[in-house]
């Protein structure tokens, strides 16, 4: 049997190497944020015949748009995010376009967020992820109740789903600085679709320890949780990976509008496989192992 519990070090090792360079990331360049969360207009234009990336860029500055970000979208089409503008702009930008270039455009996608609606969504989305939390916590505490401490079980659940979204976010941080990665709705799709499938794959853990505990495979705690991570390993990665599969083939060839999404669950549930077997029972093993130490000191005599 493999001693994933007796390597929890090492683990946690490998999740501060990850965790640590992304919130130093956050940290010094924070996130790239898209039109969703900073404002703005964003829109995906089709071109009728070839233009090249710096002279379209070329003619957004000639046209007194110097702040336009234009990206090459694929198959003619070209992602732009400039500052909110309005109906009578953004024709007149259109129509600009068309003449300077000589060619027809399509808008095949354009909407626009204001300052109030971008503050709106920062602290919805904020919102949304707190009480998710709470409500996992308190949900797995119940789920464990007939557990001793229950609310450990919980607390551990919420802090590998916690490193789980550290995970993603910094990732998207080093991302933002190094290859103009943005952040948008979608990614705030993909980080609360991460911590879904997160705590199932948890759960599933937890309810093999918890059947081994109620069958006494052992008197060692840490055995038992090994033995318990050990025999669900098997469906969380198999579960896991054909999930992963789909994924990836949809990173690979699905359009730059759920580029955001895409990547997030990508990163999120490769994380949240790792957590899971890696993570979540080693917490619950440390735990309780400082508690034990703790009351051996207590009652240890002077």
């Amino acid at each position: 049997m493999i001693d994933l519990v007796g390597k929890r070090n090492w683990f946690f090792l490998i999740s501060a190497i990850v965790i640590i360079p992304g919130i130093i990331s956050l940290a010094v360049f924070g996130l790239k944020l898209g039109v969703d969360f900073s404002s703005g207009t964003a829109m995906t234009l089709h071109f009728d015949k070839e233009i090249e990336l710096s002279t379209l860029r070329q003619e957004f500055t000639s046209l007194g748009y110097d702040r336009a970000v234009v990206q090459p979208a694929g198959e003619g089409d070209f992602f732009v995010r400039l500052p909110e503008i309005s109906a009578e702009e953004n024709t007149k930008l259109k129509e600009g376009l068309e003449t300077e270039l000589d060619t027809k455009i399509e808008v095949s996608s354009l909407y626009s967020v204001s300052p109030i609606v971008a503050r709106g969504t920062v602290s919805n989305t904020i919102i949304a992820v707190v009480v998710a939390s709470v409500g996992i916590l308190l949900y797995i505490s119940w789920a464990f109740r007939k557990m001793p401490n229950p609310f450990r079980w919980g607390t551990c659940a919420v802090i590998a789903l916690v490193h789980d979204l550290v995970v993603v976010i910094a990732v998207f941080s080093i991302l933002g600085w190094a290859a103009g990665v943005e952040i948008d709705a979608l990614f705030v799709t993909g980080v609360l679709a991460v911590v879904g499938v997160s705590v199932n794959n948890i759960v599933v853990v937890f309810d093999r320890i918890r059947e081994n505990l109620k069958r006494g495979v052992s008197r060692d705690f840490e055995v038992i949780v090994n033995y318990g991570i050990t025999e669900s390993m098997g469906r969380s990665l198999n579960t896991g990976l054909a999930t992963l599969f789909v994924i990836v083939a949809l990173f690979l060839l699905g359009g730059t509008t759920t580029y955001n999404l895409v990547l997030a669950l990508l990163i999120g549930i490769a994380t949240g496989i790792y957590s899971s077997l890696c993570i979540a029972g080693q917490l619950l093993v440390v735990w309780e192992k400082g508690l034990a130490s703790r009351q051996k000191a207590v009652s240890s005599p002077a």
